[in-house]
């Protein structure tokens, strides 16, 4: 099985539209023997994803699929959802 490691600092400075014409090209040009890590700066780069890992002060606090983890009560990647902007199309990415 390959490993890809997909650090995309240098893409939080363009727009979603171009974001996500990246994301997408990635997750189906691949293919599906490939584990694709991707360290994101926007939730709507992630929350389409297979499982998410959320990190705090250098720790795992969560960890599972999108839309398990948007439920939890006070779970961190529910507050941050619930704190952006997008908070809609978060979850409807999550169903």
């Amino acid at each position: 099985m390959m490993y890809i490691s997909n650090l995309f600092s240098a893409t939080s400075a363009i727009d979603y539209e171009t974001d996500a014409v990246i994301q997408n090209s990635l997750r189906t040009n691949l293919g599906s023997d490939v584990t694709l890590f991707t360290i994101a700066h926007r939730l709507q780069t992630i929350m389409d994803a297979d499982k998410i890992m959320v990190v705090e002060a250098g720790n795992i606090v969560e960890f599972g699929k999108p839309s398990e983890l948007v439920k939890i009560k006070d779970g961190k990647l529910k507050a941050l959802v619930d704190e952006s902007g997008d908070k809609d199309t978060l979850y409807k990415m999550t169903q």
